[in-house]
């Protein structure tokens, strides 16, 4: 399938309303039914006005971080139009990409659980 990557690079303080923008963002892609986003977090980087970002130990706000989604044509619109609806200042790309899926679906694994003790079926407490 072809469509796009679109990558959205922030921090991890910037806001969208109440909740952080990758909050936001990922509730949009919920929302629109778009399946696959991931959110990066990086140690450092140099934002698109020039300023210097990173992550310090008591201090993760300043944090870089990139969402990357990829999309369709129609999906990289609908997304786009959201955030610009919204008006968050934010740094964006959209590249065009084929992507698709590998190999057979798994069943999903079902969950293990441990017990440290064990109780047989017939004991009684007491």
């Amino acid at each position: 399938m072809n469509g796009y990557q679109l990558t959205f690079y922030t921090e991890q303080n910037r806001k969208c309303g109440h909740l952080t923008f990758c909050e936001w963002i990922l509730q949009e892609v919920r929302k629109r039914g778009i399946r696959g986003a991931t959110v990066i977090s990086a140690a450092e980087g140099i934002g698109h006005a020039g300023a210097h970002h990173a992550a310090h130990i008591l201090k993760l706000a300043d944090q870089p971080v990139q969402v990357i989604l990829a999309v369709t044509e129609s999906e990289a619109n609908e997304i786009l139009e959201a955030v610009r609806a919204e008006n968050v200042h934010v740094f964006y790309t959209r590249a065009p990409i084929e992507f698709g899926l590998l190999g057979e679906e798994q069943p999903p694994k079902k969950a293990r659980t441990f017990f440290r003790f064990h109780r047989s079926m017939g004991s009684k407490l007491g």
